[in-house]
């Protein structure tokens, strides 16, 4: 996403042409790195654990090992690890840059889940490193209070992992509310922004930088869009929260590339690969290996869009605005078939939303709805294209989707997203729309989790959104520590089914709360 003209310079072109070759600097113990890579007698685990697309009766397990290892891993219905049942799983080699992930089965449904994973050397099964721990609580198989969090956009323009500040310090309040599991709504990594291991403030402060070799430049080689998903697992309290809070990831541009469309060809001086498909094979092939994403193969590649079924109370259904988009263009076609989603991902959302017997319809978007996101003077980048009229371009399959979610008495459905760097709660109401043929729903925006803050986008009227709240910068590229980060929480009450959504901001304070009653329309 790029802002447009009078908001400054664009938060993704900030560092544009900054950042040549830096020195690698260590982050100290305190601050929570990883501890030197110099190999020791066992396969170690020192990017800690991971645990995603949790259900009632499964799970995933990641690790990444320092060495070829086999990776083991022992659940248990304590903490104690009395009584473990053992999954041997992958040897992990350097074809995955030593990343592996085993699957849980037969899990109990609505229970603390504790595992450790083990990583053994593979020609002597005895020789094992110390078992690193983790938890996650499978979903319900009833109605019960469900919990989760989302956000997105990490370490970008810049504002890497700050030894000063402790980090990625968000993770830590997210961590204490004990969420089932986190939502991350794109932009996991900033492949496009390097970190350099300083930079300048405007008081003449200075920010620093934990650094690395692979974060020095933008993110081409396979090993580079690797060492830019491994960044963030340097810091302590993300590690922490990882092992304590299942994961569910989907992706954005700047996985890649800022702006980006498949068949784009860049106009960037900083890579010598100008073909965003290449590069996005390349971080797709690593997006896969760093987190724990059950890959499906439905569409003949790995698939990011996916229905996450969590109890009777709530599905998400992650969506994946990026691979299948048309070029990005001033979105006045009257015909779009392809749009932002492509074809067979509509389709495939309107059959699974009207499958869902869910009471809640979480609609995970990497990019909003009614906010008008530009990429340069002419073009836009997300839905909207600040035509306040019928709808064109790529509102089409948005317009084609809340008319299937009206005519099909779909209820249920709440929207959320993040991408634009501030945090704002918008209601669609079609008695102020000029595309009238839906039924009212709410959008609520949170993040960055540790980048730029940026000030609000104009509203798009063409499905009659009214801002209920907002509270975002008035500067451009605001850093983290200046009231600039924020999260969203979603609780949903197992009794009467009643859903709140709380913006937070990085501190965990409450700045707008919006509760939902189920199957009321309009509310």
């Amino acid at each position: 996403m790029a802002h447009g003209p009078g908001f400054g310079v664009g938060r993704r072109a900030v560092l544009r042409g900054a950042a040549g070759a830096a020195a690698v600097t260590a982050l100290p113990a305190a601050a929570g790195t990883a501890p030197a890579l110099a190999l020791s007698g066992r396969p170690e685990a020192r990017w800690g654990v991971q645990a995603g697309d949790v259900t009632a009766t499964s799970g995933l397990v990641w690790v990444r090992a320092d060495r070829p290892a086999r990776m083991i891993v022992e659940t248990s219905a304590t903490e104690s690890f009395r009584r473990v049942r053992r999954i041997t799983g992958p040897v992990v080699g350097p074809d995955t840059d030593f990343t592996g992930r085993t699957a849980l089965h037969g899990l109990p449904p609505g229970e603390q889940i504790h595992y450790r994973v083990l990583l053994a050397d593979p020609d002597d099964p005895r020789r094992a490193g110390r078992p690193v721990p983790g938890t996650f609580r499978t979903a319900p198989a009833g109605r019960s209070d469900v919990r989760f969090l989302w956000s997105g956009d990490l370490a970008g323009q810049g504002w890497g992992i700050n030894p000063d500040r402790g980090g990625y310090r968000i993770y830590e309040h997210m961590r204490r509310l004990a969420p089932d599991f986190f939502l991350c709504s794109g932009d996991n990594i900033y492949a496009d922004n390097p970190i350099a291991p300083s930079v300048t403030l405007p008081d003449g402060s200075i920010w620093r930088n934990v650094t690395t070799e692979e974060k020095a430049k933008v993110a081409e080689t396979l090993a580079e869009f690797r060492g830019a998903f491994r960044y963030n697992l340097l810091d302590a309290s993300l590690r922490r929260f990882n092992a304590e809070v299942p994961t569910v990831v989907q992706w954005d541009d700047h996985e890649v590339h800022n702006n980006w469309y498949p068949g784009q060809i860049l106009d960037d001086a900083r890579y010598a690969e100008k073909r965003t498909d290449v590069l996005a094979a390349r971080s797709r092939r690593a997006f896969s290996e760093y987190f724990p994403l059950a890959t499906q193969r439905e569409d003949g590649d790995g698939r990011v869009y996916r229905v996450l079924r969590h109890g009777p109370l709530l599905d998400v259904f992650v969506l994946d605005m990026r691979t299948y988009r048309n070029a990005n263009s001033p979105g006045r076609q009257p015909d779009d078939t392809q749009g932002i989603l492509g074809a067979r991902q509509l389709e495939w959302l309107k059959r699974e939303l009207s499958r869902s017997r869910a009471v809640w319809k979480v609609i995970a978007s990497d990019m909003p709805l009614g906010l008008v996101v530009t990429d340069g003077p002419t073009d836009f980048e997300a839905v909207a294209q600040g035509d306040p009229g019928a709808p064109l371009g790529r509102e089409l399959q948005i317009a084609e989707l809340l008319r299937h979610v009206k005519h099909r008495r779909i209820t249920g459905t709440v929207w959320l997203t993040a991408d634009v760097h501030y945090t704002s709660a918008q209601h669609y109401e079609p008695e102020r729309a000029a595309f009238k043929d839906f039924a009212p729903f709410w959008e609520f925006v949170s993040g960055p989790l540790n980048a730029g803050g940026f000030p609000a986008n104009k509203l798009d009227a063409t499905f009659g959104p009214r801002q209920a709240f907002l509270k975002a910068p008035a500067t451009a590229n605001v850093p983290p520590g200046q009231g600039s980060q924020f999260f969203g929480e979603v609780a949903i009450a197992g009794d009467s089914g009643e859903l709140t959504v709380r913006l937070r901001d990085e501190d965990g304070a409450v700045l707008f709360t919006k509760v939902l009653q189920p199957g009321r329309v309009g509310q």
